[in-house]
């Protein structure tokens, strides 16, 4: 998986019908949107203050125009379904797609998103939520019984030759988890307090080396937070850095 840039609509989003639909009575904020076209809703009790991600009984719909690839909402569901079982996620409740659009609803998770202001305020606070969520994700989701893959032999074999001749040589596997697939700051979210409560956009999830990850959620650090927050990210994760490893997987999610 490349890199797709998201962020928080700065300008107005037309609702979709279908969103429109899921919603039934509840407000409709926009709240994500990437390059691709790809955009994000939150369904919230009327009048609720616009604060991202902080009640329960919120609904989130995911919205992909048709015909846009690289964003297989079916993948991220099932992967949802799966990781559910041992750590928090967020709840699949219907998914679909017609003529104009496919289309993913869950329910509201608490926590704020690592790029919440709250968090772009506190980026030290922030990486080390993110480290210490990721090693949690690492530890409890089982191997054994993953039926996803993130396989760096699988990732390699889809780049063009001239991909993989920059990629360089794949490394030894550290160790094997099951890794997020996505893991940049955006997707880990924190309570009041600082502390991880949960992960989202999963459509990626699978088996891998966790340095896959690793190198990945660190270099995320850079592009939300600025310079000098690695070594809090390494420390709450509990591991230190492996430059070979890093560099090779940056290269790989760049070129991918």
């Amino acid at each position: 998986m490349s890199r797709v840039l998201s962020a928080v609509p700065s300008t107005p989003v037309a609702v979709p019908d279908r969103v429109r639909a899921l919603a039934g009575g509840d407000d409709v904020v926009p709240v994500w949107r990437n390059e691709l076209g790809g955009l994000t809703f939150r369904l919230s009790t009327p009048g609720r203050p616009a604060s991202v991600g902080l009640a329960e009984d919120d609904r989130y719909v995911k919205w992909v125009p048709a015909g846009v690839d690289g964003l297989d909402l079916d993948a991220e569901a099932e992967r949802l379904a799966w990781a559910g079982r041992w750590t928090p996620v967020p709840r699949v409740l219907d998914r679909g797609q017609d003529a104009e659009a496919r289309w993913l609803l869950t329910a509201g998770i608490p926590g704020r998103s690592a790029v919440d202001p709250r968090w772009l305020a506190r980026p030290e606070t922030a990486a080390r939520a993110i480290g210490a969520g990721l090693r949690a994700l690492h530890d409890t989701l089982p191997v054994d019984d993953c039926p996803f893959t993130w396989g760096v032999a699988d990732r390699v074999g889809r780049l063009s030759p001239a991909a993989r001749a920059q990629v360089g040589d794949v490394p030894d596997v550290d160790r094997l988890v099951v890794c997020h697939g996505d893991p940049c700051a955006p997707n880990t979210l924190l309570d009041d307090g600082g502390r991880w409560t949960a992960h989202v956009d999963l459509d990626a999830l699978g088996v891998a080396d966790r340095w896959a990850d690793l190198a990945v959620a660190s270099y995320s650090l850079e592009w939300n937070y600025g310079d000098g927050y690695e070594p809090a990210f390494f420390d709450a994760y509990g591991i230190a850095p492996d430059p070979r490893r890093i560099t090779f997987y940056r290269r790989l999610w760049d070129l991918g």
